[in-house]
């Protein structure tokens, strides 16, 4: 059994997520995602969207058209679910056969239809007759009602999405554009061949690579599978066990990652609630010592963070949070907590870079804590120029 230190398990962690060592430049934004494995999406857009600041934190200010152009353009990748909502890479597709076999034998997701046949047939000549398509397009989203009273229309193309018939290619205004997945998969990935069994080793090893370390939770966490998935698989997946210093259970390595110490750059970024580095809040607990909750749902006077409070990476480790919007060409820090004076000035180099990668020209800091920290903060962000 290979023993390894909570710093190790912390630093493996940081590579294999793409946030220790230099950056791979050359595969861009969808050399993330094919990394990762997985990118979440979220309806919320604070400096931009969850999915845009993934590749963010990474790669540094890429253009945010590059990223979707790199999500979408050239059937590179498609959406379903997997953490949640993600975006995936095109060639796993394949590999969440099991996914879609399991809604076709449940029948049905949310809603149920009243003519199963007749609104799937319907949908489906549409996206044949007519090419892709938004809701708005098929008939509209909703019956008058609130958010979950979907239309017949919607109901069907949100099942012939779950069970594979058909696929979203792209997010045009938020707006999810769907087409016939006969079409807009790629023919050499277009299948359900694979067994369940063979389709969870697949995830399994791969969310063993994105995380580098993890116990038998983090890895069925990474794309929502059972525990008892994982069970059925982790011997044949190539993942050694080891254990980690601190941790109550085994947890188990990609063996790649325990080749080589994990040296270079440490990325000095703010990091969206969603990114596969912090979303699963116990993990994040574990190994950076850090309480992350996004406090969005939760009522504004119950908030401690935030709406939408970032955690701060630098130097390896979660070191404060910001709550940001925008006000005209101004950043403004409507929340922001600092664990001590050495985080001061990454946090100022970190919201000046996303200041300028969102156009902001200005930051502005209302509460800071503790207090005593805001005077300092506020010199480097003026030595800075912000």
């Amino acid at each position: 059994m290979i023993s390894l230190s909570a710093d190790e398990a912390r630093r493996i962690a940081l590579r294999a997520q793409g946030l220790l060592g230099a950056p791979d430049r050359r595969a861009g934004v969808h050399g993330v995602l094919r990394h990762l494995g997985a990118v979440q999406l979220d309806t919320i857009s604070v400096l931009a969207r969850s999915h845009e600041l993934v590749p963010y934190a990474r790669l540094g200010a890429v253009g945010r058209q590059a990223v979707e152009a790199a999500y979408w353009t050239g059937a590179h990748s498609f959406e379903y679910w997997s953490h949640a909502a993600c975006v995936l890479p095109i060639e796993e597709w394949p590999h969440f056969a099991f996914r879609r076999r399991a809604f076709r034998e449940r029948g049905h997701r949310w809603h149920r239809m009243k003519d199963r046949e007749g609104s799937c047939a319907a949908v489906r000549d549409r996206l044949r007759t007519e090419g892709p398509l938004t809701t708005a397009g098929l008939g509209g989203g909703r019956n008058g009602g609130e958010w979950w009273d979907w239309s017949e229309s919607k109901i069907a193309v949100e099942w012939l999405l779950d069970i594979g018939e058909v696929v979203v290619t792209e997010r045009r205004g938020w707006k999810r554009i769907y087409d016939l997945a006969e079409r807009a998969v790629p023919a050499t990935l277009f299948h359900d061949d694979l067994s369940d069994e063979e389709c969870l080793r697949r995830l399994v090893a791969q969310a063993g690579t994105a995380l580098g370390v993890a116990t038998r939770a983090d890895l069925a966490d990474y794309h929502r599978l059972k525990g008892e998935q994982v069970d059925a698989v982790i011997a044949d997946t190539g993942l050694v066990p080891v254990e980690v210093q601190g941790w109550p259970r085994r947890a188990w390595a990609d063996p790649a990652a325990l080749e080589s110490t994990p040296r270079g750059r440490h990325r000095t970024t703010l990091l969206s609630p969603f990114d596969s580095l912090v979303w699963d809040r116990p993990r994040t607990g574990r190994i950076f010592g850090f309480t992350h909750r996004l406090e969005a749902y939760v009522p504004k006077p119950k908030r401690v963070h935030g709406y939408f409070a970032m955690p701060l990476l630098a130097g390896g480790r979660l070191c404060g949070r910001v709550d940001p919007a925008r006000e005209g060409s101004t950043l403004v820090a409507r929340q922001l907590s600092m664990d001590g004076a050495r985080a001061v000035e990454p946090m100022a180099r970190a919201l000046r870079e996303a200041a300028a990668w969102v156009g902001c020209d200005s930051v502005r800091v209302e509460r800071c804590a503790p207090e005593d920290l805001r005077g300092p903060l506020d010199a480097e962000l003026r030595e800075l120029g912000v």
